[in-house]
C-alpha cells in the first residue's frame, strides 16, 4: 500500500540527506507500481586535496520552481511513478553529498533515463552558484559553468 504522506518531489535544504532513507521512502510510496528506483548522487570533491569545501547559494523559491519544471518535463517524458529531488545549499565538505535524484518507473530505461535527463537539467539549469573553500584556507573564486554540461544537455 503506498504511504498517503508523500515526501515533496523537490527539497533544497542544508543538511546532509540519507539515501537510503530517502530510497525506502520513495519504495514505499511506489509500492506496487514500480519495478525500478535510479538513484543518482553527487558528492563534493576535494579537487586533489585543493579543497576543503565548496559553497552552494541558491535564490529560494526560483530555485524550486526551476527544480519542479524540470521534474515536471520529465514526468511528461517518461511514465515515472515516482521523483525525488534533493539539492543542499551552504558549505559542503569534500565526500559529502551534493544533490541526490531518485526516479522510479515501472520499467528500468524510464527510470535510467530520467534519472540522466534530470542531472543534466539541474547542471544547467537549476539556479545554483559555487564557490571554492580552499584547503589554505582561503576563499577562491566563483565556478564557472562546464560547456560539457550543456553538450550532456543538449542529446535530450
Amino acid at each position: 500500500m503506498p504511504n498517503p504522506v508523500a515526501a515533496p518531489p523537490v527539497s533544497i535544504q542544508a543538511e546532509p540527506f540519507d539515501v537510503a532513507a530517502e530510497i525506502a521512502r520513495l519504495s514505499d510510496e511506489t509500492r506496487g507500481q514500480a519495478g525500478a528506483v535510479v538513484t543518482f548522487t553527487g558528492l563534493c570533491r576535494d579537487e586533489g586535496g585543493r579543497l576543503a569545501g565548496l559553497e552552494l547559494e541558491h535564490y529560494p523559491g526560483m530555485a524550486e520552481a526551476e527544480i519542479g519544471r524540470v521534474v515536471a518535463e520529465a514526468r511528461a517524458r517518461w511514465p515515472l511513478s515516482g521523483v525525488r529531488v534533493i539539492h543542499r545549499h551552504g558549505l559542503v565538505a569534500p565526500g559529502d553529498g551534493i544533490v541526490l535524484v531518485l526516479a522510479a518507473s515501472a520499467h528500468r530505461t524510464a527510470a535510467f533515463e530520467a534519472a540522466s535527463f534530470l542531472m543534466d537539467y539541474l547542471k544547467t539549469r537549476a539556479p545554483f552558484w559555487k564557490r571554492e573553500h580552499l584547503a589554505d584556507g582561503t576563499v577562491g573564486g566563483w565556478v564557472e559553468a562546464a560547456a560539457a554540461d550543456d553538450s550532456a544537455a543538449g542529446r535530450w
